[in-house]
């Protein structure tokens, strides 16, 4: 048994909700959107320390000299940076990263690099609090406690305690309708999916053996092919696509039998759009919340953020106002999942 945890990293992601700051080329973990560091660098920064080895970062090749290039600046060099030939979803992903790191008992702490989480500590104690039953083989996620009917996300029913802190999952929950929402927040014993995960990576490849065979051998003949260049891991391209694109809960957590949840307060977001930011965000007492080149009179409520021209507002409330490169978005607070609109009518035009 080993008490070194493995952090493995995901990066994968084109974060493009967040646009036009965030677009496929630099997407939204490689920015610097809640503090000076990127979110990439915070998520590394969150398992550094004796207890923790360098990290497994599965990223796209196209982003992989500003991942070294971040990693470095914040201290946190992986041990490898597995570049994958293209995007599969987080099953596969995660595969790739338990082949990569052995496939022996180390366990993998899985973690989204866009994620904020502002009580480390508290993360930390869930960590030891999911450690026992790590050991023994129970997948464990971390269950986010709820403070709103949220229809973005994923929930799950916390079933019977079997370890301090650790309970069985009763259920995962799809992304429920508003009144569904309601009803789970009410009860008490429901928490969100965060999609963080910490389990043994051969545990986890167990777990696709037998739920999802050809997602596992399309991993392990990926990664037997694999180029690799130092640090950098090129997964065999041809094998890696023949895996099935699946998320980890489909794949492995609503089916295997021993799944646990820590449920957590750690002060948790995954920034998924616009108005998430603004409201995790430090807010000047007229609730505006700005970044970047911003003059602003007479304004309630907005979020305003620039990386280079002048914004200027008078008179306005309630706005989220972005403006990158030679792109700018305006539409008004609490819309901001509808970006996503835009982009499929880019995408067209």
């Amino acid at each position: 048994m080993t008490n070194t945890i493995i952090p493995v990293i995901l990066s994968g992601g084109s974060g493009t909700r967040l646009w036009p700051m965030s677009r496929p080329e630099r997407p939204k973990q490689l920015l610097s959107l809640t503090a000076e560091e990127t979110m990439l660098q915070l998520t590394a920064r969150r398992a550094c320390g004796e207890r923790f080895a360098r990290p497994i970062v599965v990223a796209n090749a196209l982003h992989a000299d500003m991942v070294e290039e971040q990693l470095a600046q914040a201290e946190a060099l992986a041990q490898a940076l597995v570049l994958e030939p293209m995007g599969r979803n987080t099953a596969p992903a995660i595969a790739l990263a338990a082949v990569a790191a052995g496939g022996g008992p180390e366990p993998l702490l899985v973690m989204p690099s866009d994620h904020v989480i502002g009580d480390v500590d508290a993360f930390h104690r869930a960590i030891e609090a999911a450690l026992p039953l790590v050991h023994q083989g129970w997948l464990v996620t971390f269950g986010i406690t709820p403070d709103r009917p949220e229809t973005g996300y994923g929930w799950m029913q916390v079933g019977e305690e079997v370890a301090p802190g650790v309970h069985r999952v009763a259920r995962f929950v799809e992304k429920p309708p508003r009144d569904r929402a309601e009803e789970m927040l009410a009860s008490g014993d429901h928490v969100w999916n965060g999609g963080i995960f910490l389990f043994r990576a051969d545990m986890y490849l167990a777990a696709l053996a037998a739920h999802a065979p050809g997602m596992l051998v399309a991993a392990q003949d990926a990664i037997a092919r694999a180029r690799v260049e130092g640090g950098r891991i090129f997964p065999d391209a041809d094998a890696f696509a023949t895996s099935p694109a699946d998320s980890i809960d489909y794949a492995v957590m609503e089916k295997a039998d021993r799944v646990a949840v820590v449920p957590v307060s750690m002060g948790w977001s995954d920034v998924g759009s616009w108005d998430a930011l603004h409201e995790i965000s430090e807010r000047d007492e007229a609730g505006n919340a700005h970044g970047g080149q911003v003059i602003a009179i007479d304004t309630k409520n907005c979020l305003v953020r620039s990386d280079g021209v002048r914004v200027a507002l008078v008179g306005v409330e309630d706005l989220i106002v972005v403006a990158s490169g030679q792109d700018v978005l305006i539409l008004p607070r609490g819309r901001s999942q509808e970006v996503k609109k835009l982009i499929e009518a880019m995408k067209g035009s």
